[in-house]
Formats: C-alpha cells, sequence, structure tokens
C-alpha cells in the first residue's frame, strides 16, 4: 500500500487529556486506574475514568447528540485543536473530500440504561427527551463528529468489538485509494457504562486490581475509556522527517469463537504479517510492538504466540496498564501512543507489570527506553476473532 500521512493526531483517557498530557503519563509511567465509583455500580474492579464529562455541555444545536460518550467525543475533538486542524484540511480539500470512520462498541448505550430507568410506568415508554439515533446508536458517534466539524463527506461506524478504534484506518484507506475522498477523520471513542462492566464481570474478566497484562499473576481486564482522533491524507512527496505515516494494514478473522482468541494466535499472526507485507518491510525494522495486551490468560497467551511466529525479541508492552481497555476505542488509543512513541523516540514500559510470564516469551519493557525507532506496531484483536495490526512509520525511516 502508498504510506498516508497521519498528519494529526490526539488522545483522551484518565491518564490525560490531548498528546502531551498523555506523553507525559507515559514518560513518568503514571496510571490512571482507580476503584470503581462509577455511577451506582457495585464492582470490585478498577477502571479508567476521565473526570468531569458530565459537567461537559455540548453546543445547543446538537442536544440531540448529548450522552456521556459524545461528550467524551467533544472533549477529545477539542484537545490539541484537533477540530481546528481539520477545519483547516477541509479548507484545503473541501468538506465533502473528508471522510469520518470511527468504532465505538456501545456509542451511547449508558443514555438508553438510564432511560429504562424512567420509562413510563403504564406504557414502558422511554422518556420523551430520549433519542435513540443521537445516542445509543453506534453511528451517533460519527454523525456527531461530522455534522459539528461541518463536514459532507462519507461517514461510517465500525463496530467490531475491541478492534473498532483500529479498522477504521483499513475503512478510511480503502476510501482514499479508490478516490472517493482525499482525506480522513479516524479514530474511536468508548465510554464507562452498566452493560461492559457488568457484562464482563459475568465473563469473570474483571480484576479486582489495576490490570497487569503479561504478567505471570495477571486476572483480568481494568475497563477504561478514551477518545482518540486522527487525520489521515496522502502522503506529499517529501514530508517533514518527524512526519508519521500509516505503512501498513493488516486484518484478519479466524472467527474461532465468541468471546476466546485462537489458542495458538491464528488470526492475530495473520493480522500482524499482513500489516508488515502491506508495508514491503521485513519484521526486523519493527522496534516497538503496543500489545493488545488485555491482562487475562487467554488473550495474553495468544498474542504471546502471534509474536513469536512474527516479531520474536521485538521491545513490546501494553500500555492498558495506565489506560485500562477502552474496548472499541483502545485500537485508536493505542495507534496515537505508537505515534509519539515513533515522534520522541520513546519505549513505554508497561506499567502494574513486575514479573513477566517466562511462559509468554517476549520482551517485554518494564522500564521506559529512549531509543530512536523507524517503525512501531498496534495490535487490536476483538471478541468473534476481528482483528487488526497497523504500522506506523517515522517519514525519515520509510523513506530509506
Amino acid at each position: 500500500m502508498s504510506p498516508l500521512l497521519f498528519s494529526h493526531f490526539t488522545a483522551t483517557s484518565c491518564i490525560g487529556t490531548g498528546a502531551d498530557a498523555t506523553l507525559s503519563a507515559l514518560r513518568e509511567r503514571r496510571g490512571g486506574l482507580a476503584p470503581c465509583r462509577f455511577g451506582d455500580v457495585r464492582l470490585d474492579t478498577y477502571v479508567g475514568e476521565v473526570p468531569g464529562l458530565d459537567a461537559v455541555t455540548l453546543p445547543t444545536h446538537l442536544s440531540h447528540y448529548d450522552c456521556r460518550n459524545n461528550r467524551l467525543a467533544w472533549l477529545g475533538l477539542e484537545a490539541d485543536n484537533f477540530a481546528e486542524r481539520v477545519r483547516e484540511a477541509a479548507a484545503r480539500h473541501g468538506a465533502d473530500r473528508i471522510g469520518v470512520f470511527l468504532g465505538t462498541s456501545t456509542a451511547g448505550v449508558l443514555q438508553t440504561e438510564l432511560g429504562y430507568r424512567h420509562r413510563d410506568a403504564d406504557t414502558g415508554a422511554l422518556p420523551a427527551g430520549f433519542h435513540y439515533g443521537g445516542t445509543h446508536n453506534p453511528y451517533s458517534l460519527p454523525g456527531f463528529v461530522r455534522e459539528y466539524l461541518g463536514l459532507g463527506g462519507p461517514a461510517a461506524a465500525v463496530s467490531s468489538a475491541c478492534s473498532s478504534g483500529a479498522k477504521v484506518f483499513g475503512s478510511a484507506r480503502r476510501m482514499i485509494e479508490a478516490g472517493w475522498i482525499d482525506a480522513a477523520i479516524v479514530g474511536g471513542v468508548d465510554s464507562l457504562c452498566h452493560t461492559t462492566l457488568y457484562g464482563f464481570n459475568s465473563l469473570e474478566l474483571l480484576s479486582t486490581q489495576p490490570c497487569r497484562p503479561y504478567d505471570v499473576a495477571r486476572d483480568g481486564i481494568s475497563i477504561g475509556e478514551g477518545a482518540a482522533f486522527g487525520l489521515l491524507e496522502r502522503a506529499p512527496d517529501a514530508p517533514d522527517a518527524d512526519a508519521i505515516l500509516l505503512a501498513g494494514i493488516g486484518e484478519s478473522s479466524d472467527a474461532h469463537h465468541m468471546s476466546t482468541p485462537h489458542p495458538d494466535g491464528l488470526g492475530a499472526r495473520l493480522a500482524m504479517e499482513q500489516a508488515l507485507a502491506s508495508a514491503g518491510i521485513p519484521a526486523a525494522q519493527v522496534g516497538y510492538v503496543n500489545l493488545h495486551g488485555t491482562a487475562t490468560r487467554s488473550n495474553d497467551a495468544a498474542e504471546a504466540l502471534a509474536m513469536a511466529a512474527v516479531l520474536p525479541g521485538t521491545p513490546c508492552s501494553s500500555t492498558k496498564g495506565a489506560t485500562g481497555h477502552a474496548l472499541g476505542a483502545a485500537g485508536a488509543l493505542e495507534a496515537v501512543v505508537c505515534a509519539l512513541a515513533l515522534r520522541h523516540g520513546l519505549l513505554p514500559a508497561g506499567i502494574n507489570t513486575t514479573q513477566p510470564d517466562p511462559a509468554l516469551g517476549v520482551n517485554y519493557q518494564l522500564v521506559n527506553r529512549d531509543a530512536p525507532l523507524r517503525y512501531a506496531m498496534s495490535n487490536a484483536f476483538g471478541f468473534g476473532g476481528s482483528n487488526c495490526s497497523l504500522l506506523f512509520a517515522r517519514a525519515d525511516a520509510a523513506s530509506r
């Protein structure tokens, strides 16, 4: 594939709002997980909650989109002047030549959960002010972003569980290469709700402490929330040396099981191999992998097998120990982490993990390292075997 310019990007999660805050937290190895105090949830687990979302107010003309997920999206769009950068791109390309492709797993389902508490006692009708299309519907996210930014190009929601925020990069690339658009907003937003917290609890996948990816004593995930966005454009002939390029994409669907990854890491391996092949580079050039690394026994074991087959010995870590698992937003959030790692020459260590499981055999980073990076890969694997690996590069490295 022809590399695309990842011209602007931003991330908001429990470790900070914006790229600078995110980078500082990674450098300081500071996590944002805390005992769950979300709403009236009563579960013995840790979550990554973005503070202050209930106080965010959307513009009046967009009130029909009002829900926690879209308030988080608005917070993310305003960070790092990202919304302004998109409007500048619209002035260059035309508003109808910019697409919007965003991932989410639950969108504004919290709004429906709250609505059910106030149904009419006689008819069961939801409150009159409830707007399914603008909140709970997965398209509410790209619909809100598209309308808020005044764009007129194609827009779509991708909801493929935890690979959603990564697979949108593939959707955008195909539309750009087909000539339908000149640029695209990609990213993902997912917010805390009862459905995911109690749902993962019913699967016995929640840890009672901050999650410990790849640790010998790992015992489950910590759910987080986040919003991450990027702007993809055709790469110029001579991009700046530190510009970040989307160099390769790999997607697979092993469909092994509804909620358990293929035990041999088949789908993960295929996605990673395809990302390398589409970029046309050997595995040895990849300097860092941001693992999917959820901290469940089976997920980390399956991904480790894929790493051993495709990128043995490559420095890697999971930043979910800091942010929690942002579900449909995780792939986008961790894509931004890879972009920051490339731009600043940082191999971010995983936090909370103290004793990497020797049975997994990966080069898991326990301390931060400064090192020049040429390529970095981000893995995102979802329920049902929906897998995606993204390969990013520094422009000065890719040109060589």
